[in-house]
């Protein structure tokens, strides 16, 4: 490639590309929590959280309050304008609106803000759950592992480090477990409604200096050291690593920031040492103090301050085309192509498509 001045940079590329745009502007936010994330199907928390009759979870979905309460092995959602804590037990839901709820995918509860949903809970993930379900399914999970950050990035940046692989460069842990020919033949599969699920192989965890096999405690119907990862629109990710799963639900609280919760779970009928171990396997890599998951952190919180509202508008490059195998961006792609269908506007220019919207309603 012959080198480049600033003019040349600004210029329109030839290939697939969005504008920073996407990601740090407020009038972009807030169209995101009216036509995305009111409307779809949000995983809010998992059912073992909750294992006891009257327990209740609460979160925050477009800034409003909801709760999820355990009805005697019943479980409901409901918006909850005054709640004073995230969880407990004992809450009552006299006068207040119950939503669209239901319990799926592993024992996740799901909701949604519509009060007319056009899709079911199936219909809206299609199929990306497929490829890890009679792990997920097969037997009951429960929660060992949560905590939660608020990191100063655009939500969509950290869904990207899981529809784009080549910043597996950075995770050292991944260089030495997992390059191999059969990760780079690894196929990124989209689904309907802005789905990616990313097709498996057999990671070498004894490459890793002080890490031995982990396929001895493989979920259910999983052969030993398997890795699939479920990312589904517009920021939640599902990710199994053979004897650990972990999952990952963004809140956006501004077009700079965003709260992002983890979720570590082990299957219900593991004993003390069966459950420690998997403990030590989700941490060493996803934990607060583990492998890549900082790593990642960083990653995005970097790009965020390179994108801040108020920099050069620059343009991001989705043109990659290698056979939808692991380093194509055919999930990045898919997943801005969905996100252009709800908001009305191209993601390579998305502000005059706004400013146009705006124009004709003030004309209206």
């Amino acid at each position: 490639m012959p080198p480049r001045n600033h003019k040349n940079w600004l210029a329109t590329p030839d290939i697939e590309h969005i504008s920073s745009e996407c990601y740090n502007n407020y009038e972009v936010y807030q169209q995101e929590l009216e036509h995305i994330f009111s409307k779809v199907w949000i995983p809010m928390c998992h059912k073992s959280e909750m294992p006891k009759a009257n327990d209740f979870r609460s979160t925050q979905i477009a800034h409003r309050n909801v709760v999820a309460v355990n009805h005697e092995g019943e479980f409901k959602v409901y918006l909850c304008p005054l709640v004073d804590r995230p969880s407990g037990n004992g809450i009552s839901v006299e006068g207040l609106t119950e939503l669209h709820s239901g319990v799926q995918h592993g024992g996740m509860i799901w909701v949604t803000l519509d009060p007319n949903p056009v899709q079911s809970i199936d219909e809206w993930t299609a199929g990306a759950f497929d490829c890890i379900a009679d792990a997920i399914d097969t037997e009951e999970m429960e929660i060992f592992h949560y905590h939660k950050a608020i990191i100063e990035t655009n939500y969509k940046l950290w869904h990207d480090t899981n529809s784009e692989f080549y910043h597996d460069f950075m995770h050292y842990h991944n260089r030495v477990t997992g390059f191999n020919e059969a990760y780079f033949a690894r196929k990124n599969i989209p689904f309907a409604n802005g789905h990616v699920n990313v097709s498996s192989f057999t990671v070498n965890y004894e490459e890793y200096e002080g890490f031995e096999d982990r396929g001895e405690l493989s979920f259910p119907n999983l052969p030993p050291n398997q890795w699939y990862m479920v990312d589904l629109f517009p920021g939640f990710n599902f990710n199994l690593r053979g004897s650990a799963y972990r999952s990952d639900s963004v809140t956006p609280l501004g077009p700079n920031k965003v709260l992002i919760e983890f979720r570590g779970y082990g299957l219900k009928k593991d004993t003390p040492e069966e459950r420690a171990t998997r403990i030590e396997h989700h941490n060493s890599i996803w934990g607060p103090f583990g492998r890549n998951l900082h790593e990642d952190l960083i990653g995005v919180a970097g790009q965020g301050t390179t994108m801040r509202e108020g920099t050069e508008v620059r343009n991001i490059l989705h043109g990659r085309h290698e056979n939808s195998t692991i380093h194509d961006e055919v999930g990045m792609r898919h997943y801005y192509e969905e996100w252009g269908k709800h908001l009305g506007v191209t993601p390579m220019n998305p502000l005059a498509m706004l400013e146009q919207n705006d124009t004709v309603i003030a004309a209206e």
